[in-house]
């Protein structure tokens, strides 16, 4: 090998420098971000696209808690609903319990009305009606939280006549209010929020309102004084799985289910 071909042997085989390096590698970048623009425009192109609609996006969008595959359930419940789980949450004391304590402040009496109250968002209480023998209500109020019974007070308006119908459906109702509301929560299951002693025929609710126990004035669960005839139980039960109040009639002599009323 002459003298000519050893230098270019030599030159051919000089290392490459930093600076070479460097120009070779921002050559490769480019080409690869060239590659990376044109990928999603070519026919048959493999890259998912990411923009607003693409399957990418929708799947992003069902992960998101706010997405519209993952509904928010707190409007399922009805105004009434949710007024009747707030107030048997707060209420620590069974109908029962509520109406033994109300018969202890009464002696000599039988109840004939009790009603799971709010009284506008204060202390749940149970609002409890027991009459003597002559058909004489007396009120009386028990904590709901406590069990505490308040003293009691006669019902301001009763007639003559009132008291005398009133005697006369104690004398045949030989069920009483818990064995009423025990035949119903054999039925349905949940918590009793209003029992009442009415007629027989009558269709009525524990409670006046149709919608819910815990929106009824104070004082409503009195029981109906007008005609004689058979006497009856209603019985509100409200189950906690959907918070729905269910309305019995039983009657008062043999412990049967005369209706039943889903509110």
């Amino acid at each position: 090998m002459d003298t000519k071909s050893t230098r270019v042997v030599t030159r051919s085989m000089h290392p490459v420098g930093p600076r070479a390096i460097g120009l070779v590698c921002a050559v490769a970048t480019a080409g690869a971000l060239l590659a990376g623009c044109g990928s999603g425009t070519g026919k048959g192109a493999g890259n998912v696209k990411s923009g607003p609609g693409s399957p990418a996006a929708e799947e992003a969008a069902a992960a998101s808690p706010s997405g519209s595959a993952n509904p928010s359930k707190s409007g399922s419940l009805t105004k009434d609903q949710t007024e009747r789980k707030a107030l048997i949450s707060k209420a620590k004391v069974t109908y029962d319990k509520a109406l033994t304590s109300a018969l202890a402040a009464v002696p000599h009496a039988k109840a004939v009305s009790a009603d799971l109250e709010d009284h506008h968002g204060k202390t749940p209480t149970w609002d409890v009606d027991a009459a003597t023998s002559d058909g004489t209500v007396h009120q009386v109020h028990v904590d709901a939280v406590t069990g505490k019974a308040d003293k009691p007070s006669v019902k301001s308006g009763q007639s003559k006549e009132d008291k005398s119908k009133l005697a006369e459906r104690l004398g045949k109702a030989t069920v009483t209010a818990q064995q009423a509301a025990q035949t119903a929560t054999a039925k349905k299951k949940g918590t009793v929020t209003g029992i009442k002693l009415g007629k027989g025929e009558s269709g009525g609710s524990a409670s006046p309102s149709s919608s819910s126990s815990a929106s009824s004035s104070p004082g409503s669960a009195s029981p109906s004084a007008g005609g004689g005839g058979a006497a009856a139980w209603s019985v509100d039960v409200v189950s906690s799985k959907d918070w729905k109040k269910t309305t019995f009639g039983i009657d008062a002599a043999d412990k049967k289910i005369l209706r039943e009323h889903v509110g």
